[in-house]
């Protein structure tokens, strides 16, 4: 029998303090070289794409992949958990708010590792549904007193700001430019869906740390090549990943700001492997791609929830023993 998991059942199961543990294990598993992450595979077709990725998390016990389509209409998420023992299929459950929260909860990690120890203010460009999740995490890892958030939609900025203040119970403020909102803040979360940057170098300062989450394509940045270079720091969730998908990244080595060779993963620091922030006045970056494993590692920690619970639908698959290997 398999678990099958709904939106609203992986919703009430699943929460971004459980997800920043989970994510950072299974970052620390990469660095540690015993996590396995394949980099996002894309099959683009007129109206969108297929998406596929995969990983293995031995300290979770996770095996499988997350798949979804994309086009204009929208986005369908799924992931699909395997025993990593025997091989069978334990859980095929939808991935929206999966992806939502373990987003978040990597910008957390990275914050957590990165940002200074008596970071008190944020600000974050974009006003989405995964800007909240993001916000909720960097609240969960420092003690933050405010927030600013700028996005182009006046009305959903301010509804953004009403809702995050009463959630998180700090004044959240809209502010009327990314400028206006990153000055004087010590932590930035770029999450947009835009194609030409919306963070410019020039408006960052000595000790903030910047989570860019939201571009994982080749041909789109939300930072200008002056703030990867201002950076003192360049972490990323995956090297392989980011050399293919890190707009942010790819523009500013093909521009002579920066190399490869100085980017450092993230997991590799919480593995002891790297240093990362070392002094107050140093700018740190983290790039997040989004991760299979990070995903694997939340489905993981939602199915065994589910199991306890009684929560989800068994359903009969391969009841006559699956089939063989070719």
């Amino acid at each position: 029998m398999v678990l099958l998991l709904n939106e609203a059942e992986v919703s009430g199961l699943y929460a971004v303090r459980n997800a920043i543990e989970d994510v950072e294990m299974a970052l620390r598993e990469l660095g540690e070289g015993a996590a396995i992450n394949q980099p996002r595979n894309r099959v683009i077709t007129g109206n969108g794409s297929l998406q596929v990725m995969s990983g293995f998390v031995p300290g979770a016990q996770a095996l499988g992949l997350k798949y979804y389509s994309a086009s204009r209409s929208g986005a369908s998420f799924v992931v699909s958990l395997f025993d990593s023992e025997t091989g069978q299929l334990l859980a095929i459950m939808e991935g929206n708010t999966l992806g939502q929260i373990r987003t978040g909860a990597a910008s957390g990690v990275a914050s957590k590792v990165l940002a200074r120890a008596d970071a008190s203010s944020v600000s974050v460009i974009g006003s989405g549904w995964q800007a909240r999740t993001q916000l909720e995490a960097v609240c969960a890892v420092r003690n933050i007193e405010r927030a600013n958030v700028f996005s182009r939609d006046s009305e959903r900025r301010g509804a953004f700001a009403r809702d995050m203040s009463e959630k998180l119970e700090i004044p959240v403020t809209a502010a009327d430019s990314g400028e206006e909102a990153v000055r004087g803040t010590d932590i930035v979360i770029v999450i947009t869906n835009a194609r030409t940057p919306v963070l410019e170098g020039q408006w960052l300062e000595p000790g903030m740390h910047v989570n860019a989450a939201g571009s994982n394509r080749a041909n789109a940045a939300e930072l200008d090549v002056a703030a990867v270079a201002r950076a003192n720091v360049i972490t990323v969730d995956q090297l392989d990943d980011a050399k293919i998908e890190s707009g942010d990244l790819i523009a500013a080595v093909q521009a002579d700001a920066v190399a490869w060779e100085n980017v450092i993963e993230l997991g590799t620091i919480l593995a002891g492997k790297a240093e990362g922030r070392v002094a107050d006045e140093q700018i740190t970056l983290f790039e997040s791609q989004g991760l299979a494993i990070e995903d694997l590692v939340a489905a993981r920690r939602v199915y065994d929830l589910a199991t306890k619970q009684g929560i989800g639908t068994e359903i009969p698959l391969f009841t006559s023993g699956g089939g063989k290997p070719r």
